[in-house]
């Protein structure tokens, strides 16, 4: 029953290999970037980007540690149409890294690399196999791999620094600042996966027989600016950095000697799971579908864990790319249903030994996932009906034009393939030269607005805003203002007019309209004009919005009248934005009540502001109890009843940082800030209230304002960070009634009033606990009897070298189905005892058994598919859910 190492069983050999080296080992960072440099965290090293700059290696709660190991998840998604189409992409990976702040260099790195790989209690490769490059002038490098760890001279290539530099080209090219030569280590997988050589690769610097597996980056110079005949500088660093990185998918595809990614131990159970729910079995190269399918619900899974959710911006958008592209592959395999949801225990069971939070938040991703195939299927049943309607005009052998094509993709999401799929069965084919024509002019306006940074705020109109002055705002003074129509936008085109029932972006040049930002959301309201005609006119202001520049974007259907550039409107701000200011002053207070009841160290990390609710994300290692609820909420009431003053003004913004002020998550400042500032102390010792916060939103005048306030929820959203939602003025107390109001209903369902229903609830579960006891009882009295006599045990037999005791039981479950066992396991004085029952399988094995071989996890897995079921666990018990014993029982003689 042994087998090859397992992913899990890699990662921790190797963070435990390096612990041994005097490595602190630290949890994976979440896979939201520790920097606003990406979206997503993209390499091991970027939670460490301050440490290789010098910042002093301190890590909460370990105290100043130079050496450092973690096994981190990565999400990258550059070249995502590549993954399933190659069987080495992958847009989640685990890198393992070694990394060093100024302690050991060269030499330790790749010594270590070399124990870890060839070391018999470690990975044990064959030395033979492993080969190495290097930078073309690392003489270090050189020496160390051939005089001190003996790799032959012949398993060495150099290559420049486009291919053993980091970053690629500096020395040339830049940019200024860190750099160094890398090592990275290959080995060769033999002539199974490929006949080309060393040499080939050399050439090629392609092969699927030789993988690289780990590559050792050494950051020791600074780079400068070149001396004028172009000369690069290249100057000692101080203290020098190892950055190592091996990828787990890769090193676990050589130890267990499979073809690639998607034969190991993580996805080949998933795959298998795909295979059956579409009844298309896998076929290796062949099934891209498959592999995609696999591949990305690992990423969605674990992307929504750490608090990425669904959403048309951002790292929202992201996230759903991959979703629609799982979902499109799922529809190709024939799965019309939602069904990528039912994989996600297979992820939790492969991955949530690493990542626990992964089985913490398995119910929540489980649910967003079936919520966004519901959603994508509608899509693609939208677009099958469109295509249906341009193909039924055409005759078979005709060919659907690539601007057909690409409008069903960019205007539908309608993807091409499936296009394609759909045209072929009408005998049609689609002109892909066309569509890629599309496509390309499509990507080339995309390209040009790019200056304007997020280019999706603005629905493709980059064109259409140049030359326009910044909005004057005057939304923190007047909720009503004049002002000047100076643009109308639609299409991306300049419009002339705005009918009424149309919608177009309205650009005003002064406006009292609060444009989305710093996690509050965009004021509504409406615009109110008179014609050149004497016609009234008036339209709903929907959503408001800015770009970088500050052109301020008011979506507006016009209900009346037409509205013209040059036109003067009134506009007026919504009775929402009351409760919206009333929600995002109460965000300050409950960041300044979550600092003082749970530490300093207490730090935002999202928040959204709204007119229903507010929502607020923060640093946090645990849950908050009852009784911190309780303070936090507390202190934020008492602070609102004591009516303070909320002020605010603009300051330099290092006058701002010097006086103490915090930032808000996702602003971007400028040299001048607004600082809010709250500040007071009610008459009681503990309820001094100093809020001063960068922020650009509105708020209240006073405290007070607030009216009652409620947090009604609290959780986790990713690794070391919580998730609050509360409710402010009328929302909070209708919330607080709609309660009390279920409450009584309750009371009345369990006849006792409201005040006794703690009591009467507890009374019952009390009742519960005794009659379960007593069941239990029962059935532990039904399964000594039956197994006392005799039941329907088999004789104890020797199977695969071990004594194997089963015993067929009938309505035992749980607890007592495992009590079972251990008895069968004492009075046979077998190897493995094996209890089936109709209420599931039970396996247990003796410590000298595993010692030699035996894993009672494999073997219940084993049972239990011949029985229709499916479980697992340790080597020494383990458990499935079946639902026919006597098949489980009937496959002992071929499990082993």
């Amino acid at each position: 029953m042994t087998g090859p190492l397992t992913t899990a069983d890699i990662r921790e050999k190797y963070l435990s290999f390096f612990e041994s080296k005097g490595h602190l080992r630290l949890p994976s960072h979440s896979l939201i970037a520790p920097d606003p440099t990406t979206l997503f965290t993209v390499a091991g090293m970027q939670p460490f980007k301050a440490q290789f700059m010098g910042a002093p290696a301190r890590f909460s709660g370990h105290g100043e540690n130079k050496r450092v190991t973690t096994a981190q998840k990565c999400l990258r998604v550059g070249d995502i149409e590549n993954v399933g189409r190659t069987l080495r992409h992958c847009s989640l990976l685990e890198m393992l890294g070694n990394f060093s702040f100024g302690d050991y260099f060269k030499r330790e790195a790749l010594t270590w690399a070399w124990e870890f790989l060839t070391g018999p209690e470690w990975m044990g490769l064959d030395p033979s196999k492993l080969y190495a490059t290097i930078y073309e002038d690392d003489e270090e490098a050189f020496t160390i791999w051939t005089k001190e760890i003996g790799l032959p001279e012949s398993h060495i290539l150099r290559f420049g620094a486009d291919e053993n530099f980091w970053p690629a080209d500096a020395p040339a090219k830049g940019p200024n600042g860190p750099c160094g030569p890398c090592s990275e280590i290959f080995y060769d997988r033999g002539p199974k996966y490929g006949l080309d050589t060393w040499a080939d690769y050399a050439e090629t610097r392609e092969s699927a027989r030789f993988l690289e597996i780990w590559n050792n980056v050494f950051p020791q110079y600074d780079r400068q600016d070149p001396q004028p005949d172009g000369t690069p500088v290249l100057a000692d660093l101080p203290f020098k950095n190892i950055d190592t990185g091996m990828g787990l998918e890769r090193i676990a595809t050589v130890v267990q000697d499979v073809y690639d990614f998607y034969s190991n131990d993580v996805f080949a159970p998933i795959i298998a799971r795909i295979a059956e729910l579409s009844g298309k079995p896998y076929e290796g190269v062949q099934s891209l579908s498959h592999r995609v399918v696999a591949e990305h619900i690992r990423s969605v899974s674990m992307t929504l864990t750490d608090g990425v959710a669904f959403s048309p911006n951002g790292r929202g958008s992201v996230l759903r790319k991959i979703m629609r592209r799982a979902s499109r592959h799922a529809y190709l395999l024939g799965l019309r249903e939602p069904t990528l949801y039912k994989l996600v225990p297979l992820v939790v069971e492969r991955m949530g030994g690493a990542y626990p939070e992964l089985a913490q938040e398995e119910a929540r991703v489980t649910a967003a996932i079936r919520t966004e195939e519901e959603g994508f299927l509608r899509t693609l049943e939208s677009g099958i009906q469109r295509i249906g309607n341009m193909l039924n005009g055409l005759e078979r052998g005709a060919v659907l034009s690539g601007q057909n094509a690409f409008l069903l993709y960019d205007t539908y999401g309608f993807p091409l393939d499936l296009t394609k799929e759909i045209a072929e069965e009408y005998g049609v084919s689609v002109d892909e030269a066309a569509y890629a024509e599309s496509l390309e002019k499509a990507q080339e306006i995309a390209r040009a607005g790019s200056k304007y940074g997020k280019s999706e705020l603005f629905g493709g109109n980059q064109e259409a805003l140049e030359g326009l002055p910044a909005t004057q705002f005057v939304g923190y003074d007047e909720l009503i203002a004049e002002g000047e129509v100076l643009a109308l936008i639609g299409a991306g085109e300049r419009l002339a007019h705005l009918p009424a029932g149309s919608e177009a972006t309205v650009v005003l040049s002064r406006t009292p309209f609060y444009a989305e930002g710093g996690g509050e959301v965009g004021d509504t309201g409406a615009l109110e004009w008179d014609s050149a005609n004497g016609e009234r006119g008036r339209g709903q202001v929907r959503d408001t919005r800015k770009t970088p520049v500050g052109v301020f974007l008011h979506d507006v259907q016009v209900e009346e009248g037409e509205l013209k550039p040059g036109d003067t409107v009134r506009s007026v701000v919504s009775r929402e934005r009351q409760a919206i200011q009333r929600h995002h002053t109460a965000t300050h207070l409950l960041h300044a009540a979550l600092r003082a009841v749970l530490g300093a160290g207490v730090r935002q990390a999202g928040s959204l502001v709204a007119a229903e609710r507010l929502r607020f994300d923060f640093s946090h290692g645990a849950a908050m109890t009852l009784d911190e609820i309780a303070q936090v909420e507390r202190l934020v009431n008492r602070w609102v009843t004591a009516n303070f003053p909320v002020t605010w003004r603009e300051m330099p913004i290092e006058e701002a940082k010097a006086a103490g002020a915090t930032a808000l998550f996702g602003e971007k400042y400028g040299d001048t800030v607004r600082v809010v500032r709250v500040e007071g102390s009610v008459p009681f010792g503990d309820t001094t209230v100093a809020s001063m916060e960068l922020c650009g939103g509105t708020h209240v005048r006073h405290t007070g304002d607030i009216g009652a306030f409620v947090i009604v929820a609290d959780e986790n959203v990713a690794a070391g960070v919580r998730r609050i939602e509360a409710l402010a003025g009328e929302a909070a107390t209708a919330w607080v009634r709609e309660r009390l109001q279920s409450a009584a209903r309750v009371a009345g369902l369990l006849n006792t009033s409201a005040e006794g229903l703690e009591a009467r609830v507890s009374g019952l579960q009390a009742q519960l606990r005794a009659a379960q006891q007593e069941t239990a009882q029962v059935r532990r009295q039904l399964a000594e009897a039956q197994m006392g006599g005799g039941g329907s045990a088999q004789q104890v037999r020797e199977l695969g070298g071990f004594r194997v005791a089963a015993l067929k039981l009938s309505g035992i479950e749980g607890n007592e189905l495992r009590g079972a066992a251990d008895k069968l396991l004492d009075q046979s004085g077998a190897d493995l005892a094996v209890i089936a029952s109709d209420k599931g399988l039970v396996v247990k094995a003796t410590k000298d058994a595993v010692g030699r071989g035996a894993h009672a996890g494999q073997l219940a897995g084993k049972l239990a598919a011949a029985a229709g079921g499916k479980g697992g666990g340790r080597p020494d018990m383990a458990q499935a859910g079946i639902q026919n014993p006597e098949a489980a029982l009937g496959a002992l003689d071929t499990a082993f």
